[in-house]
């Protein structure tokens, strides 16, 4: 039994040494004037992965958020203040890979609640770059390529699927390499 042990042990030893393990997210706050009043819009989501290889890596994005800036017809506007909770879950693969930039495309699905509103749900395909400064790395995903299908409380639905890379689909974050 002891050697049972004493094998598991090892093994967990040289697993944490060779341990890929990466930390990070995004964070967003911004200030909307609506007339006479303004309110504050922010996101908080954190990630945690772990890099397999030099190709492969596996992590997960959870957060909050209240209140979103979108584009309605053309124009500008203020979703209110919903407050939200999200979880994606994402398979990332490194197609291009330097000393100092990485290209990479994250596949995921992703839950998305949005408090007394309803829920949606997302699969698909999110390319990025990836700017390696020493154990920190600045990251910007651009564009979504898949299928978004929103439930509402009231029995509404929605389901879009096709691509987005307009310029309103960007997301910057920050990572620290273990």
């Amino acid at each position: 039994m002891k050697k049972i042990y004493m094998t598991l042990v090892a093994v967990m030893f040289a697993v944490c040494a060779n341990a890929q393990i990466y930390v990070g997210g995004n964070v967003g706050v911004a200030s909307v004037d609506n007339g006479n009043d303004s309110e504050t819009i922010y996101s908080f989501l954190p990630e945690v992965g772990y890099k397999f290889n030099d190709t492969w890596a596996a992590g997960v994005m959870l957060g909050w958020s209240k209140g979103s800036l979108q584009n309605v017809d053309g124009n500008l506007g203020y979703s209110g203040l919903q407050q939200t909770f999200e979880i994606n879950p994402y398979a990332r693969f490194t197609f291009v890979k330097s000393k100092l930039i990485n290209i990479f495309c994250d596949g995921g699905i992703g839950y998305k609640h949005y408090n007394g509103v309803g829920d949606e749900y997302s699969v698909g395909l999110k390319p990025g770059i990836e700017l390696k400064l020493s154990k920190f790395s600045l990251l910007a995903h651009v564009g979504f390529l898949g299928y978004q299908k929103a439930d509402a409380d009231n029995g509404g639905e929605m389901s879009v699927a096709g691509f987005d890379f307009d310029s309103n689909n960007i997301t910057f974050g920050v990572l620290y390499n273990f």
